[in-house]
């Protein structure tokens, strides 16, 4: 069964770290891994990103999906994501603000609760009543997320120049990561 939503919905997933810096990157969302939602089941197919990272000309990075806890967004550049084999890869500049320091803080100590989306089902498969598989999403944002995670196989990390560079070994390392 196929059908598209317009109310948005969201899911967590825990998280994993390492080192620090003012990077963030990891996972918002895996394929194939069943999460319990609610009475049911749901996996995501891998591609049902895809639309969305090549028509949408917007795609927000938050904290626990508050609007007005903004850590970057795509129109900027801030905020990079794409599909790979595993899911929905992500990598986040964190900024310069309280916020974006407090989030920091919490990746180093690997305090936060996993990553999140934000998305509206455009075409989903139901096997009977309790499970679901999202086939292609508009994704909205991807969050942050402080608590209890939904899907278990997210991934985040903080990024930062490693100590002991030279400029040059510095710049060329940050060439790379863009």
């Amino acid at each position: 069964m196929t059908r598209v939503t317009s109310f948005v919905e969201r899911r967590s997933c825990s998280v994993e770290f390492r080192a620090a810096g003012r990077k963030l990157e990891g996972y918002a969302a895996v394929f194939g891994v069943s999460a319990p939602i609610g009475n049911f089941s749901e996996s995501i197919r891998s591609g049902a990103f895809a639309n969305s990272l090549f028509s949408k000309p917007d795609i927000l990075a938050l904290v626990d999906h508050d609007p007005t806890r903004l850590l970057g967004r795509t129109a900027s550049g801030s905020l990079k994501l794409r599909e790979d084999t595993y899911g929905l890869h992500f990598e986040l500049a964190v900024p310069d603000t309280q916020l974006g320091h407090d989030v920091l803080a919490l990746a180093e100590r690997r305090d936060l609760g996993g990553m999140s989306f934000g998305f509206r089902v455009q075409e989903d498969e139901w096997s009977g009543t309790d499970k679901r598989e999202l086939l292609e999403v508009d994704l909205v944002e991807i969050s942050v997320v402080q608590a209890f995670p939904a899907y278990g196989d997210t991934s985040i990390s903080a990024r930062s120049r490693q100590a002991g560079m030279t400029p040059e070994q510095r710049r060329r390392f940050l060439e790379t990561i863009r």
